[in-house]
């Protein structure tokens, strides 16, 4: 059964992220893709808790009124929830902000830590991230919670990082840095199992490996881009599985047999 997918909106960003895999790999030009059909098709299939991410290989606030409009869309399905992640650039006015916190929609800013750290990786962009992160606060009555990237500076500053976002005391999802610069599964989960002593740390089930728990590449963890869908966002660079307008029913037929303890494209 499918409880996740992940879409992303417009394929594209005001960042060149030095460790962002869709930029390194090429996949940052937009390709049309009718995300309210693939909407109605999750509507169709979700009669069980089901998220969507609004997540992916670009900056969703850049089109906020198209997000709205998706969040709109579904909204009249109690079983949907919706999360997006922003690089928090992006000042919104405090009705946009208060339309996505009336309608439930977990807003994730990615902050990697302390300013050295963040800007070394994000485009010197940690001063206007958290100008953002204070306004949403403002708005909403509580922090926003964090995507942050862990690489091998992370790691080597651990105590650093860990202390930084204990200030906010909000949810941290601790992403493992992939591509070029990216780290080793067993380092990042030592990471987060330091973590966990002293955050809150977001724990998946059958998710990406990013994230930690057990990987869902095939299972949950579907990827809507570039008019295709993918295993997973780690896996824009193999071939699709199909177009935008296969259903869910169809997706739910598809499996993979491989240990979900690692990550599926790096046992290939």
């Amino acid at each position: 059964m499918v409880d996740r997918i992940c879409i992303s909106i417009n394929n594209r960003c005001n960042l060149k992220c030095r460790y962002c895999h869709f930029n390194e790999k090429g996949h940052m030009d937009a390709c049309p893709m009718d995300i309210i059909k693939i909407l109605d098709n999750v509507k169709r299939y979700a009669h069980h808790d089901f998220k969507i991410g609004f997540v992916g290989n670009g900056e969703p606030l850049l089109d906020y009124e198209k997000l709205k409009e998706y969040i709109l869309c579904i909204s009249d399905n109690e079983w949907v929830k919706v999360y997006t992640i922003t690089n928090g650039t992006i000042a919104l006015e405090d009705k946009e902000w208060d339309f996505l916190e009336n309608h439930q929609v977990n807003v994730g800013f990615s902050l990697d830590g302390y300013r050295e750290l963040h800007n070394r990786n994000r485009c010197n962009s940690f001063d206007e991230v958290m100008k953002n992160v204070n306004a949403y606060k403002d708005v909403t009555g509580h922090y926003p919670t964090f995507n942050a990237t862990v690489g091998k500076e992370s790691i080597e500053n651990a105590n650093q990082v860990i202390h930084f976002f204990e200030r906010f005391g909000t949810r941290i999802t601790f992403s493992r840095m992939i591509g070029q610069y990216g780290i080793p599964l067993d380092e990042y989960r030592s990471f987060v199992k330091l973590a966990e002593k002293n955050l809150s740390v977001r724990q998946g089930g059958f998710d990406c490996t990013m994230y930690s728990g057990k990987c869902g590449a095939g299972k949950n963890n579907y990827f809507f881009a570039n008019g295709k869908i993918y295993l997973c966002g780690n896996c824009i660079d193999l071939q699709p599985i199909g177009d935008s307008g296969t259903t869910l029913y169809e997706l739910e037929k598809m499996s993979l047999d491989f240990d979900r303890n690692f990550c599926y494209k790096e046992s290939l």
